[in-house]
């Protein structure tokens, strides 16, 4: 046999082999994620829960998801383990900022006026903006088109006409 025959296999082989080892450094790196657990510490569950670790054992975890509701998991179900910043947005909503407070862009268009006066502050010297509604005025003329309109096409029956 020759080499060229033996290539698909060798190239097939070489595949797996690759597909394998990255498959249980991933596992190694969850293995060690989970073996890292301490007391205290915010996780999120498989299913999509987030709890604080009361207690980590060999195979199992005891969680504080709520007052009073302490709950026991595999340590398998565990699917991260989260810094306390991270944990605190997720949960609590709490924002931890380490940027200025110059970097804050401004809801509305107060930085844009010359003046510094915000947007709603501003004297109204602008003519009102006509947003597409229609005055009382131009209605009568709008149903008297659609009446004539009506009145040019034929009336339908219910097939009982007596020019048959």
């Amino acid at each position: 046999m020759s080499l060229l025959t033996l290539l698909p296999f060798i190239v097939l082989i070489g595949a797996m082999f690759l597909m394998t080892r990255s498959a249980k450094k991933k596992q190694q790196q969850a293995a060690d994620m989970r073996n890292q657990m301490q007391p205290g510490s915010g996780i999120r569950t498989i299913g999509g829960m987030y709890a604080t670790v009361k207690e980590v054992n060999e195979d199992t975890v005891l969680v504080d998801a709520g007052p009073g509701v302490d709950l026991l998991f595999a340590k398998n179900a565990i699917g991260a383990v989260l810094t306390d910043d991270e944990y605190n947005r997720i949960v609590h909503g709490i924002e931890h900022d380490l940027k200025s407070d110059a970097d804050i862009v401004p809801d509305d268009a107060s930085s844009l006026t010359a003046t510094g006066e915000s947007a709603a502050d501003a004297p109204g010297d602008d003519k009102a903006v006509d947003l597409g509604k229609k005055d009382e005025a131009d209605e009568p003329a709008a149903d008297e088109a659609a009446e004539a309109k009506t009145d040019a096409e034929p009336k339908k029956t219910d097939g009982d006409s007596e020019a048959k």
